[in-house]
């Protein structure tokens, strides 16, 4: 049932067209931008991909997700450990963090999909604050508030060369591949049978259950992928960032993605991926100037709302839609 699931359904190839050129474009952007700028870019791909892992519940399942940095911590740390404990080898790192991730949005999961609304938030915010407790409390292993930091970051062995991850621009490429390795596969998953339920259940999730759709199942499903998302990003921000720590855990940071989702639109699938770099964009700008840039922001998202209410990338899309 489950490759019936997730085969393709219409999505043609433009999509992947997009994803290509788009690769290809932030693969040769290092050759045109200082080296710092080159660091805030691989943060904006990692917290694209993270606000995406984040619009799988938010703008196609129609459930809004406060504990979406549990899972973007538990991944960090689930890291952070296995480097300090001299685990070398990526691959393990790789699929034990991811591992660690599922299981633990599949558990918390299975406790919030019954819920809708203002419940399911809610009960989304109480597990992640409680993850966010353990990990600040549990000293001996997570560091308490000091977090996890990393003396060494394992290099990456390619064909016998090894490359060192202390280079900026190799810990770009490194979390690009990833990155887009991930939304190509959450392209699939969207445009496919699995990804109509999905938007059914936020449509009308009595209609879907009367066809005899499991709606807790597809939506526990949704859920498990988006945590092992949000757990891989949270991987590749503690390589890039060389530690974990418990503020990646905590509701405030779960307001990024949704913030991201917001400003590029949650209805579209690159929504996401363009808040992300018009909320960095926009931080780089103002923090050169004033320290209080959060004001700035707020005062961005009262016209964003107003005059673009499905968001950047999202009105813009509805309206040449509607031209042509």
């Amino acid at each position: 049932m489950l490759p019936r699931l997730f085969s393709k359904k219409g999505s043609g190839k433009v999509d992947f067209v997009v994803i290509g050129l788009l690769f290809l474009f932030f693969l040769l952007l290092p050759f045109f931008i200082p080296v710092y700028w080159t660091m805030i870019a691989t943060e904006i791909v990692i917290m694209a991909l993270f606000a995406m892992s984040f619009n799988l519940l938010f703008g196609y399942s129609g459930l809004l997700s406060f504990g979406q940095a549990g899972f973007f911590g538990v991944g960090a740390y689930a890291t952070a450990l296995l480097i300090s404990h001299g685990v070398k080898s990526y691959f393990i790192i790789l699929m034990l963090s991811l591992l660690t991730a599922g299981v633990t949005a599949l558990v918390i999961g299975f406790f919030c999909v019954k819920r809708d609304e203002i419940f399911f938030a809610m009960l989304s915010l109480a597990f992640g604050m409680m993850l966010y407790t353990v990990v600040h409390n549990w000293r001996e292993v997570t560091g308490g508030s000091d977090g996890l930091p990393l003396d060494m970051v394992p290099e990456v062995s390619i064909l016998g060369k090894n490359i060192s991850m202390f280079s900026p621009i190799n810990v770009y490429y490194f979390c690009l591949l990833f990155v887009f390795a991930a939304i190509f596969i959450l392209k699939i998953i969207v445009n496919s049978h699995f990804g109509l339920m999905l938007k059914a259940s936020r449509e009308n999730k009595e209609r879907l259950s009367f066809s005899g759709g499991n709606v807790s199942l597809i939506r526990l499903v949704a859920f498990t992928i988006a945590g092992i998302l949000a757990g891989l990003s949270g991987m590749l921000f503690c390589i890039f960032n060389r530690m974990a720590t418990p503020d990646m855990l905590h509701w405030s940071f779960s307001a990024k993605p949704v913030l991201m989702s917001i400003l590029g639109g949650a209805n579209v699938f690159w929504g996401p991926f363009v808040g992300s770099v018009i909320f960095f964009l926009l931080e780089q700008l103002v923090t050169s100037v004033t320290e209080n840039w959060m004001i700035v922001l707020g005062l961005f998202l009262i016209p964003i709302v107003l005059f673009f209410p499905a968001g950047v990338l999202g009105t813009l899309w509805k309206r040449l839609s509607v031209k042509s």
